[in-house]
């Protein structure tokens, strides 16, 4: 596990990325989907940032424990989940997400399935939520690194306001940014 940077500046927001997913945990399967997020981040947002990296098995107390690591040790402002959202068994990250969160917050899970659904049938089974805990917002994705970007263009609007209204640094998006609406997000560094 990776620590907090004892010299981070204040302004510099954490960002924590969780892989759910057995294989990956084992070293048997390449995490390509938590490398797809820390590539769009890395397009996405202009203002510094550092990342909290967790792979774990699905396993729901460990991803219970992960993500209070992340919000409650760590202070990470923005928590990115992939994996375990199905209806399989194994498959326990909503149900750990929702354990841990103060708040759900519906609409990013709605705008997710919308925007997958327009090109993958089967997005109707995916299950991912968003809340809030504290000042962190943590928000679920699939686990295929192709719905990735495409989960995170439907609800990107959504995450600088939501980090702002929770209080604390948030972010400032860059020019590939997508933005539904007008670009009132770029150039907000801090609230």
């Amino acid at each position: 596990m990776s620590e907090i940077v004892e010299h981070e500046p204040a302004d510099v927001m954490r960002i924590g990325i969780v892989t759910v997913s057995d294989r990956a945990a084992a070293g048997t399967y390449d995490d390509l989907s938590g490398a797809a997020i820390r590539d769009v981040l890395s397009r996405w947002i202009a203002s510094p940032w550092t990342e909290m990296y967790r792979c774990i098995p699905d396993d729901r107390p460990l991803v219970e424990a992960t993500l209070l690591e992340l919000a409650d040790w760590h202070r990470c402002r923005l928590i990115i989940t992939t994996g375990g959202t199905g209806p399989a068994i194994r498959d326990v990250t909503p149900d750990a997400t929702m354990a841990v969160c103060e708040r759900l917050l519906p609409g990013f899970g709605e705008a997710m399935r919308t925007e997958s659904l327009r090109t993958v049938p089967t997005a109707i089974l995916s299950r991912q939520v968003a809340g809030t805990r504290g000042t962190s917002l943590i928000v679920n994705l699939p686990g295929k690194p192709a719905s990735i970007e495409v989960c995170l263009s439907a609800i990107w609007a959504g995450v600088a306001p939501a980090l702002r209204l929770l209080g604390g640094t948030t972010f400032a998006n860059s020019d590939s940014a997508p933005v539904r609406g007008p670009r009132a997000e770029t150039g907000t560094a801090r609230v």
